[in-house]
């Protein structure tokens, strides 16, 4: 990859970012619309964008991003207030730079005629002389105008400011020059290089900046212009911005003497001997008797701490966190996963030769290869959160769109789940959120007759449970109507009138394709498709749904999803020379199965586990594997939703760390098998996709379920 294109990615990647801040910086700012924090967030998030920009080269971002931030500066100023119509044109704004940035990487086209117009719309918040057609002279005259107001009623100030970037700012696209021609425009300036620490040429990186800069200022602007400049760059360079005002601008002696220590071109013995009588603080106050010696050392040794601790938290800081691509992330994981397969293969053969130090190696491979595996399980982790913020958004114009009052209320954010389910999970919680706020939650004056709040609450939360992730959404609406659904089922011919349902059962039938009880078809919703999507998908997730609803107080739908899709904790079993693989948080227990136990089943796939009767499912049956069967089978119990189904197989080999492998195309539409595993001896075992079996089963035997519900 060329280094511009790298380049432009990384700021692609930035200013993904820092869109996403800006919606959730902006939803927030709706309901607290005198948040200075959240005005300097927009602000900040608009500010490096354009900055950024117009270093990449993304000239149309930056001059678009210009007109929305100019707005902002007047109303972080105190000169313009927050209001509905701004929110909605600065989230309208939003929407087009980043259909700008697709664009830029040949996605999408970004509609002229709607930007022109958007900006337009801000044009109308500046005052009058601001609005100049043509976004070139509007920034011009924005400019003077901005500088004319400012030089009018604010007085000059001297500035020292102090910057050094990191060294690979060039690598990032970053020019400081830019910077300090900006810096130069607030006022008076004079900047001086320091390159002291421009090492020799063989030592030389012509890549890198090795270039400080110390800048002496004065501007009428204030400090947080000069903190605008360097605000992109801020965290990972030293830098220091000081204001020299009053008597300390007269001491010039002292603040020389200062200056050239700092620096390090003056030791403070010579400072101290060259200007006599004065002394170092610490001296005086003993000298005068107001101060003991070993209180004023113990000061010294207490702030030279502070400034270490100061020192270590910003380089940890600078150094916390990068940014890896993520399919630098997925060629790692999936080389991790060979490197489970080849371990699980080094410990059997180990296990063969019985050879000490052989299985010595072995064992300090798997506990290698577990802590590599739990890493790289661990980088993939992501706080669901961010997905969470994207729907307020979608909960708020949906809610304008239907005439609604509702508020979306999170609870959960930091709950990590593996990124490749985060990213599938996006398009099944917007059709659950959207049926919530459409078909759930009435209109505030349906509400408010039924003694209800005006406004709706949608509520998402996040939390785990063992290994896996419980998500819920759920709404104070009218609920599901149990008959309406049942009479639709019976009309579809999913179910006769005479078959008795659950009222869990009865909410699962929405689930079906096509199924939708909406009496009109809007631009939302209402033509039976959406609930199918979500089964699927959270299906292929290898997780599960379910709906429970009272009618007049709300619905609750639960996601179950796995941690992780990439590796599992399984149990290894084998049935006449096939082996499978369930997922190991599912089983309960494993008991035996003689021909006795058969028996006295009486030709019924039930078994007594101590009292109880447990239906199962023989393994060999299903999938017609034929053979005869052992004198003692095995039965694994495992639990789904809280049913109890067991497994019977031949042989229980026990535990076994699993790298999922995909079926083939030939093999994705096989129902009740969720991927493949390579065994250390290289044989494919079968991943068992346990809650599908057990809903199959059901299904067909409803007998059977009815029995061990009984």
């Amino acid at each position: 990859m060329a280094k511009t294109d790298m380049h432009n990615e990384m700021f692609r990647a930035e200013a993904y970012e820092l869109l996403a801040e800006l919606e959730t910086s902006l939803l927030e700012l709706e309901e607290n619309p005198e948040d200075q924090d959240l005005i300097g967030r927009v602000f900040r998030a608009m500010h490096t964008i354009k900055g950024s920009g117009a270093m990449f080269g993304f000239e149309d971002i930056s001059s678009f991003t210009h007109e929305v931030e100019t707005v902002y500066d007047l109303v972080r100023n105190g000169k313009l207030s927050v209001s509905r119509e701004l929110i909605d044109l600065t989230l309208k704004a939003r929407d087009i730079i980043r259909e700008m940035l697709d664009a830029s990487a040949g996605d999408s086209q970004v509609d002229r005629e709607v930007s022109n117009a958007l900006i337009e719309s801000f044009r109308k918040f500046l005052p009058r002389g601001k609005g100049d057609a043509g976004t070139a002279v509007h920034c011009e005259a924005s400019s003077e105008v901005k500088k004319k107001e400012e030089d009018e009623g604010a007085e000059e100030a001297f500035y020292r400011v102090s910057f050094k970037p990191p060294q690979d700012i060039l690598l990032r696209g970053v020019d400081p020059v830019n910077m300090l021609r900006e810096l130069a425009e607030l006022g008076k300036c004079e900047i001086i290089a320091e390159t002291s620490g421009i090492p020799y040429l063989d030592e030389y990186n012509a890549d890198y900046c090795y270039t400080g800069w110390d800048i002496a200022l004065i501007t009428s602007k204030g400090i947080d212009a000069i903190k605008d400049i360097f605000i992109f760059i801020e965290e990972d360079s030293e830098l220091d911005i000081e204001r020299i005002e009053g008597e300390e601008l007269n001491d010039s002696g002292k603040r020389l003497g200062e200056i050239l220590i700092e620096r390090g071109d003056l030791t403070q013995e010579a400072l101290t001997q060259v200007m006599g009588e004065k002394k170092l603080i610490g001296t005086m106050l003993v000298e005068a008797g107001v101060a003991q010696p070993d209180k004023v050392e113990a000061a010294l040794a207490e702030q030279k701490l502070l400034k270490d601790v100061r020192d270590k938290k910003k380089t940890e800081e600078a150094v916390s966190n990068i940014r890896v691509a993520s399919d630098k992330l997925d060629i790692l994981v999936n080389l991790v996963g060979e490197m489970v397969t080849v371990q699980a293969n080094l410990s059997q053969m180990a296990a063969g030769a019985n050879k000490a130090q052989l299985t010595a190696i072995a064992e300090e491979v798997e506990r290698l290869t577990g802590e590599l595996r739990d890493t790289t399980m661990n980088i993939r982790m992501l706080p669901i959160g961010t997905t969470f913020s994207k729907f307020r958004r979608l909960v708020r114009d949906l809610s304008n769109e239907l005439g609604k009052e509702i508020e979306m209320v999170t609870e959960g954010a930091e709950t990590e789940l593996d990124k490749t389910v985060i990213e599938k999970l996006n398009d099944p919680l917007v059709h659950l959120i959207r049926n919530c706020i459409d078909h759930g939650i009435e209109g505030p004056d349906v509400r408010e007759a039924g003694g209800k709040d005006r406004k709706g609450i949608v509520h998402l939360s996040a939390m785990h449970s063992g290994a896996n992730v419980l998500i819920r959404i759920k709404d104070d609406g009218a609920g599901l109507n149990k008959e309406a659904i049942r009479a639709k089922a019976i009309e579809r011919g999913l179910i006769t009138a005479e078959v008795e349902l659950s009222e869990k059962d009865i909410f699962a039938m929405i689930l079906a394709p096509g199924f939708s009880t909406a009496k009109a078809v809007t631009s939302v919703s209402g033509r039976g498709v959406g609930m199918d999507v979500v089964k699927q998908a959270i299906e292929a997730l290898r997780g599960t749904i379910e709906i429970d609803s009272k009618q007049g107080e709300g619905t609750t739908i639960t996601l179950k999803l796995p941690l992780t899709l990439a590796i599992i904790d399984g149990l290894l079993v084998k049935v006449g020379e096939e082996y499978y693989v369930m997922q190991l948080s599912v089983v309960k227990e494993c008991v035996e199965l003689t021909a006795k136990d058969r028996a006295k089943a009486s030709g019924g796939n039930l078994a007594n586990v101590r009292g109880q009767l447990v239906p199962y499912i023989r393994l060999r049956d299903q999938f017609s594997l034929g053979g005869e069967l052992p004198g003692i089978e095995q039965i694994v119990i495992t639990e789904v939703d809280d049913t109890r189904v067991g497994f019977v197989v031949d042989v229980v080999i026990g535990e076994h760390q699993t790298v999922i492998k995909s079926l083939g195309s030939m093999y994705r539409g096989v129902e009740g098998l969720s991927g493949a595993t390579i065994l250390g001896s290289g044989t494919v075992a079968l991943i068992l996709d346990v809650p599908k079996l057990v809903s199959m089963v059901c299904i067909d035997e409803m007998n059977v379920c009815a029995v061990a519900e009984g």
